[in-house]
């Protein structure tokens, strides 16, 4: 759903040559003005993922293990009510 701004405001900020640079190259690629939406933040289906995707979802969860970085199921139970509803 576009919108047209009946106002508009100027936004300044300072960045850093590179990462400015990178900003330019995808402005250019996708054109001003360009609508701006957030992804549904949704868990992904296994069935929709190919095996690679989810041989490498394995593994960043395995390299989470192996560095410490775990959470009970509670913890995990509540996440997902709080982020998804489920």
């Amino acid at each position: 759903m576009a919108r047209t701004a009946s106002r508009t405001a100027s936004v300044y900020t300072r960045v850093d040559p590179e990462t400015k640079e990178q900003a330019e190259v995808i402005l250019n690629q996708i054109g001003i003005p360009f609508e701006m939406k957030l992804p549904s933040a949704k868990p992904v289906a296994i069935g929709g993922m190919t095996k690679e995707q989810i041989d490498d979802e394995l593994q960043k969860g395995m390299d989470d293990v192996a560095a410490g970085h775990i959470v009970s199921a509670d913890e995990v139970e509540a996440e997902m009510r709080r982020l998804y509803g489920i």
